[in-house]
């Protein structure tokens, strides 16, 4: 079973509290808090029936945000006909975790933004007008020929405002956790594009085994109606009885609503297609690829497994996050450090513009925490929590990426092996039928041993089919964990 999803990224923030003093930016413990939705595969084993070789259940399931989508018509024509390559284009283009994920890091580059302006100057400008009347006895100014009250007096301060951080370390950590998270979020982005590529692959190969089990069972319809002709003709010969062209009636009346199952089916996967690809949510519209049998590349467990741990987008933002953290620890550690700023200002004040008169003050302070009421070292347990979860979380991801690589050869094996069977069970069944029907012509076989075999021929069909479908989701499902899906699908699905 392969099973993958989006990775969430930390948001950072950073902001200075109400004391004005810069404290670290906390981190969710997890590095993966927040999926948005997964890709599952799944191939498990089933009961076997004597007219059957298929033994292996496989599915795919999409859940979350990966089953959505917006409008992809808007930006990309849509012909009516829809190829495997246009469908994960348009599924990369407007698929809902596709474009969740790009929101996600024009945030974090916010974020960012926002992180370093506390290691930014400050400039504001302000223009203020005053009038003045105050009481000299209330201020103790009682003398004889003093006035006591003094005013109304009126006069304009026109400043610009300058304040600038010198020496921030806590600050300087929360902009480079900030500019991890972003590398991060870019990285998940990538890995949503593989899993995007395996979700929008996964309901094209699924629409294509329904087309082939609806043309197949339109096959057994034409051969039932054919075999019914058949058994009427004997009947009015006087070679076969009634009982047989009941038979025969019977087994066209159930290959046509087999038939009609089958064509439900069918527009229910184009319509499960259409979502994941930003197109109108019917089934109006065709698909124009088939994707035969064909070898997967020729790569053994082992390299394949190097190779995966060497691209995987999600590793990689595993790995970035684990920087983060300790970006982030550092941020908390330095909160006992001092901190250097500078401030000043520069204006014009007078009770008239042409009486005004320029000032300025310039000053610089230090601020070295001494208590702060436990703050600075609950903000480190903080972020050590979250280095320690981020670090386990490589270590799982790990072991993960080479399970995955395992599970998707053994499935594999297994697909290819029902397959093998399946084709070469399909073309004996086909052989028995023609044989049989020869038999019934000439009175030596009944039609019970007709109908048997044209449903061996329908399993037959059926197996190929699901087996087909179970050997090319598994290539999908290695083209994912190997990374850069979209590059790489040509290589394990062969297109005509």
């Amino acid at each position: 079973m392969t099973a993958s999803s989006g990775v969430a990224v930390a948001q950072l923030g950073g902001a200075p509290p109400s004391g004005g003093s810069t404290v670290a930016a906390p981190l969710p413990l997890s590095g993966r808090v927040g999926q948005s939705g997964s890709v599952v595969t799944s191939q498990s084993p089933v009961p076997g029936t004597n007219a059957s070789v298929n033994t292996l259940n496989t599915n795919i399931s999409v859940q979350g945000s990966y089953a959505g989508s917006t409008n992809s018509t808007t930006t990309m024509p849509f012909s009516g006909k829809l190829s495997l390559h246009e469908a994960i284009q348009r599924g990369l283009a407007s698929n809902l975790s596709s474009v969740g994920l790009a929101a996600a890091l024009k945030q974090a580059q916010g974020q960012a933004i926002v992180a370093r302006a506390a290691l930014m100057p400050n400039i504001s400008g302000s223009y203020r007008e005053n009038v003045l009347e105050t009481d000299l006895q209330v201020l103790g100014l009682g003398f004889p020929g003093v006035p006591k009250v003094v005013g109304p007096l009126a006069y304009f301060d026109l400043r610009a405002t300058l304040t600038q951080s010198i020496a921030d370390f806590t600050a300087f950590n929360n902009m480079k956790a900030a500019r991890e998270t972003i590398a991060a979020q870019q990285q998940s982005i990538q890995d949503a594009r593989d899993v995007i590529v395996l979700a929008v692959g996964g309901a094209y190969l699924q629409t294509i085994a329904a087309k082939a089990r609806v043309i197949a069972a339109k096959q057994q319809v034409e051969t039932a109606a054919a075999l019914y002709k058949q058994t009427q003709q004997s009947k009015d010969s006087g070679v076969a009885a009634q009982i047989d062209v009941n038979r025969s009636q019977v087994q066209q009346a159930v290959q046509q609503q087999r038939l009609a199952t089958l064509e439900n089916d069918l527009a229910r996967q184009k319509i499960n297609l259409a979502r994941l690809t930003g197109l109108p949510p019917n089934d109006k519209y065709d698909i124009s690829d088939d994707v035969p049998y064909s070898p997967a590349p020729p790569l053994t467990v082992d390299e394949a497994v190097k190779q995966s741990i060497e691209a995987r987008a999600d590793l990689k933002a595993a790995q970035i996050q684990v920087r983060a953290a300790e970006r982030a620890k550092l941020a908390a550690k330095d909160e006992r450090l001092p901190t250097l700023a500078i401030s000043g200002d520069y204006g014009t004040i007078g009770p008239r513009f042409d009486e005004a008169r320029s000032t300025f003050t310039f000053g610089a302070s230090l601020k070295v925490p001494i208590w702060q009421g436990g703050r600075a070292a609950g903000d480190l347990q903080q972020a050590d929590a979250a280095l320690d979860q981020r670090r386990a979380e490589v270590v799982d991801l790990r072991g993960q990426i080479e399970s995955e690589i395992r599970n998707s050869y053994l499935d594999l094996q297994a697909a290819s092996s029902q397959l093998d069977l399946a084709k070469s069970n399909q073309q004996l069944a086909r052989e028995t039928l023609r044989l049989t029907r020869e038999k019934f012509e000439v009175g030596v076989a009944t039609s019970v041993e007709v109908t048997q075999a044209e449903n061996d021929v329908a399993s037959a069909d059926l197996d190929y089919i699901t087996s087909l479908f179970a050997h090319n989701l598994a290539k999908l499902s290695l083209a994912r964990e190997m990374g850069s899906a979209d590059k790489k699908l040509d290589d394990y699905l062969k297109v005509q």
